[in-house]
């Protein structure tokens, strides 16, 4: 009889062993389930007329990066839409408000055959080709196309560095405002505010029906 404890013993031991494994299988599936997923970096655009959201591409790197940059430190705060023409566009960041001003520096222009102007689009202004064949674009101004058929003679000539996923409206409202006809600047001032939000991938097809791709 007693010659039948250590069989018992270790099959017991077995058991413990595998239930043990079994648990800890368990806890690392937990832990997994724990992992905070990833966010992504997109800009909101607040202004009198509603809010934008914007998505900015990955392929136009110096320009995402620069856009998120200013965002954050608050550079846009308080510029004004200081050009705004019907069927065509409107277009903000410059710190003097009359198209003259950046932050003292120009990015190289990221300009691609696939990605062309489309309603809601986020481009970057420039000067003229006369002085500035290379197409470099402003550190600063940006334009909103507010029509794909107005905005189509631009494609290849403008670095196109994103889109309006929500609140394109706003930008409807900004575009038909009263302007000074010879300099197309608003009768009154419209204000941005810019900052970056972070969201999961999750999040933002829920609330803009917009599908991130890596």
């Amino acid at each position: 009889m007693f010659t039948m404890k250590k069989p018992i013993l270790a099959i017991s031991m077995v058991v413990m062993m595998l239930f043990t494994a079994a648990c800890k299988k368990s806890d690392s599936k937990d832990d997994n389930s724990t992992v905070p997923k990833k966010e992504y970096e997109l800009i909101k655009m607040g202004t009198p007329y509603g809010d934008m959201y914007i998505w900015l591409y990955d392929k136009t790197v110096k320009h995402k990066e620069n856009f998120i940059k200013l965002s954050k430190e608050g550079f846009y705060n308080n510029l004004l839409f200081h050009r705004v023409i019907p069927n065509f566009m409107i277009q903000g960041g410059d710190p003097k408000g009359d198209g003259t001003g950046g932050p003292g520096y120009t990015i190289s222009a990221e300009i691609y055959p696939e990605i062309t102007h489309k309603r809601g689009s986020i481009a970057a202004a420039r000067l003229g080709d006369a002085v500035n064949p290379n197409k470099e674009s402003s550190g600063s101004q940006f334009y909103i196309a507010v029509s794909t058929s107005g905005t189509a003679h631009l494609n290849g000539q403008y670095t196109v560095f994103g889109e309006v996923i929500k609140g394109i409206e706003a930008a409807d409202s900004i575009v038909s405002q009263p302007r000074n006809m010879s300099t197309n600047k608003p009768n009154q001032d419209i204000p941005m505010q810019v900052s970056v939000v972070k969201m999961t991938k999750e999040k933002i097809k829920k609330d803009f029906d917009f599908e991130v791709t890596e």
